[in-house]
């Protein structure tokens, strides 16, 4: 059985969970217990159990030119990480290669992070190309994108509940038909929108990272290009319905970024 909702109906689902999202989420997760020092020691617990975990695989690389590469670049790049963190905590930073062909990186409350040898190697990274993955990653840290999930996840359950409610009292919509629709507007009304705008968050932070060290900032475009040679990604309803932005929406964003940040690589480029 499908339920339609008019327009206007919509509009106010939309408007309730875009009120209570906007509360701040960080807040909400500081309530619930998910506040920065718990988030980073839980984080680290985690960490050192992926790490050990590919250690007993054998897949920690530490010897590699490139795991060398990788290694260069992050602490190359720490000492503006540090100055950037604003959030009250200081973070221990740590880095861990791990051997895999997976073209991906991420990092982990506090500073946690790894980086994939298969996304070095099969897109044949430069070392400025290597800074806009590490500062993206760095960025997701610092702006403790997680800790604004675990408060949006908080929010989005309220908002279904309260929602649900209110929208039942004046529009006759029972709570069965409210529920049968909550995994659809909890995919459209609040997580991806917010997770695209992380996602451009980590590119634009990354992007003054690595020009603050001395990096191009312009590698940021040829990731991505290179990115769209093994991942073509950039069809209109994958770019509706991805968590994060095609990559074409991130060359596009990058570009009208870089006039701001060239000056900054220029400034820094011969450290």
């Amino acid at each position: 059985m499908r339920f339609l909702f008019s327009k206007n109906q919509y509009k106010l689902i939309a408007s309730l969970l875009a009120a209570i999202t906007l509360a701040s989420c960080v807040q909400v997760a500081d309530m619930a217990g998910y506040n920065t020092q718990t988030l980073n020691a839980n984080a680290a617990k985690s960490y050192a159990q992926v790490v050990n975990q590919a250690r007993g695989q054998g897949a920690v690389d530490s010897t590699s030119d490139t795991s060398k590469r990788i290694r260069a670049v992050f602490e190359r790049m720490l000492p503006y990480a540090r100055q950037a963190n604003k959030t009250g905590v200081p973070f221990d930073w740590q880095l861990t290669v791990i051997r895999s062909k997976d073209l991906n990186a991420w990092a982990m409350p506090g500073g946690k992070m790894v980086v994939y040898t298969g996304i070095v190697d099969q897109l044949r990274l430069s070392n400025d190309e290597i800074a806009a993955i590490i500062g993206h990653e760095m960025t997701h840290a610092l702006l403790e994108h997680a800790k604004q999930a675990a408060g949006q996840k908080v929010l989005t359950g309220l908002a279904m509940n309260i929602g649900g409610q209110i929208l039942a009292s004046q529009t006759g919509i029972s709570s069965e038909a409210i529920g049968v629709s909550q995994d659809v507007l909890s995919q459209y009304g609040i997580g991806l929108p917010f997770s695209r705008h992380q996602e451009n968050q980590a590119d634009s932070g990354g992007l003054r990272l690595m020009a603050e060290a001395g990096y191009d900032p312009r590698a940021a475009l040829t990731v991505w290009q290179k990115m769209n040679q093994v991942n073509q990604d950039n069809g209109a309803l994958v770019g509706i319905l991805s968590t994060h932005p095609t990559n074409n929406a991130r060359i596009a964003a990058i570009q009208q970024q870089l006039p701001q940040i060239l000056p900054i690589y220029e400034q820094n480029r011969h450290r």
